[in-house]
C-alpha cells in the first residue's frame, strides 16, 4: 500500500470517527410515559426488535429498560438482514445510544498528513524483518506472495494489517451494518440520541505518531490469522452474527483481529472505549423509558464486558447466551 492509500485509509477512520453524524439524531421533548404506557412500549419495542435477526439483550431496572444491540462492522450491502425491524424498533424507543464520536479538528488532520511518512512507513532503512520472527516473517511472505509492489516490507505494521485485513474479506467503508440502520431511523422519527463519549482526534493521531512499531505486533500477527482463514472466515463470522451464535461471532480469527488493532484495540484507546460504554448503559438504567443502544458487539459480550457486569450487579438479562459456560 503506498503513501497516498496510507493516507486515505487513516484520514477516512479519523474523519469517520471525527465527524460522523452519530448525534445528529434531531431531539425532540416527550413527555415521560406512563408506567401502563411504558410496559406496552417496552413489549413493542423488543418484538420488533429481535425480528431484525441480530443478537440484542434487554435489560430492565424498575421504570427502566435498555435495548443492547451487538453491532459488528464489515457487513456488506448484499448480506441478508433485516434492519428495517431494528429501524421500527428505533422509532419506539425513547432515546438512543451511539458508539463513541471523534472529534478532530482541521489541525488535526493537517497533522496527520504532515507526518503521514511516519505513520504509514516503519522507520528508515528498518523493514518487517528486523521486528519480526523468522516463522511470522515466513507466514507473512506467504501471505503477500501474490503483492507485486515489495513496499509491503516497509509498510507501517497498522496499514499492513490493513490490508490484511481486507484480505480476509473484511470490507471497509459502504456498510449495512446496525448502526447505520437506527441512526437513519432515529434521524426520521426525531429521537433523540447522544454518543457514549468522545475520543479526541489529536489523542488517535498522537498514537499513531508516537507508538513504536512493536506495539502493534500482536495486530499484526492477529491480522495475519485472519487473512490465513480467508474470505471464508469472513462470511463464518457473518453468519454467526445473523444466526445470534455470539461465542462463534467472537472466536473468529477477523473478529479477534479487529479487537487487536488500532483505533479500537489501541493499547491506549481501548479501555476508554470498554469504559464508557460500561457507564452510559448504567446510567440509561436509571432514565425511565426505552432506550436502545447500538454498541460494538465485543465490547458487550466479551468476558468482563458490558454483560458481564450487568450480570454481576444482579440484573436479568434477556437474549441469546454470549459465553460459552452459558450453554
Amino acid at each position: 500500500m503506498n503513501d497516498f492509500r496510507s493516507l486515505t485509509s487513516l484520514v477516512a477512520l479519523c474523519a469517520g470517527l471525527a465527524v460522523a453524524p452519530i448525534a445528529m439524531a434531531q431531539t425532540r421533548a416527550q413527555a415521560a410515559p406512563s408506567q401502563e404506557e411504558q410496559v406496552d412500549t417496552v413489549d413493542e419495542v423488543v418484538v420488533v426488535a429481535r425480528r431484525a435477526g441480530a443478537p440484542m439483550w434487554e435489560i430492565s431496572d424498575g421504570e427502566s429498560t435498555v435495548i443492547l444491540v451487538g453491532a459488528i462492522g464489515g457487513v456488506p450491502r448484499d448480506f441478508e438482514w433485516r434492519p428495517e425491524a431494528l429501524e421500527a424498533a428505533t422509532a419506539r424507543s425513547q432515546r438512543i445510544l451511539y458508539p463513541q464520536e471523534g472529534r478532530a479538528s482541521l489541525s488535526d488532520v493537517l497533522r496527520l498528513i504532515w507526518r503521514i511518512r511516519t505513520i504509514a512507513r516503519l522507520p528508515e532503512s528498518k523493514t518487517t524483518a528486523d521486528y519480526l520472527s523468522p516463522e511470522m516473517q515466513a507466514r507473512l511472505e506467504a501471505l503477500k506472495a501474490g503483492d507485486r509492489n515489495p513496499n509491503w516490507r516497509t509498510q507501517s505494521f497498522v496499514g499492513l494489517s490493513f490490508d490484511l485485513l481486507e484480505q480476509a474479506g473484511y470490507e471497509r467503508g459502504r456498510s449495512r451494518g446496525a448502526p447505520d440502520a437506527v441512526r437513519r431511523a432515529a434521524r426520521t422519527a426525531h429521537i433523540a440520541g447522544e454518543p457514549v463519549g468522545f475520543v479526541r482526534g489529536d489523542e488517535l493521531v498522537d498514537n499513531l505518531i508516537t507508538q513504536p512499531p512493536q506495539t502493534y505486533l500482536p495486530c499484526l500477527e492477529a491480522s495475519m490469522r485472519a487473512a490465513e482463514a480467508g474470505p471464508a472466515g469472513a462470511a463464518a463470522r457473518l453468519e454467526a452474527w445473523r444466526s445470534l451464535k455470539v461465542p462463534e461471532v467472537l472466536a473468529t480469527p477477523l473478529d479477534q483481529a479487529l479487537n487487536m488493532c488500532w483505533p479500537s484495540g489501541d493499547p491506549e484507546i481501548a479501555p476508554v472505549l470498554r469504559g464508557q460504554w460500561a457507564d452510559a448503559t448504567k446510567l440509561a438504567l436509571t432514565r425511565p423509558g426505552v432506550t436502545m443502544g447500538v454498541a460494538p458487539l465485543r465490547i458487550l459480550a466479551e468476558s468482563g464486558g458490558v454483560l458481564d457486569q450487568l450480570e454481576a450487579q444482579g440484573l436479568e438479562i434477556h437474549g441469546p447466551i454470549w459465553r460459552e459456560d452459558q450453554r
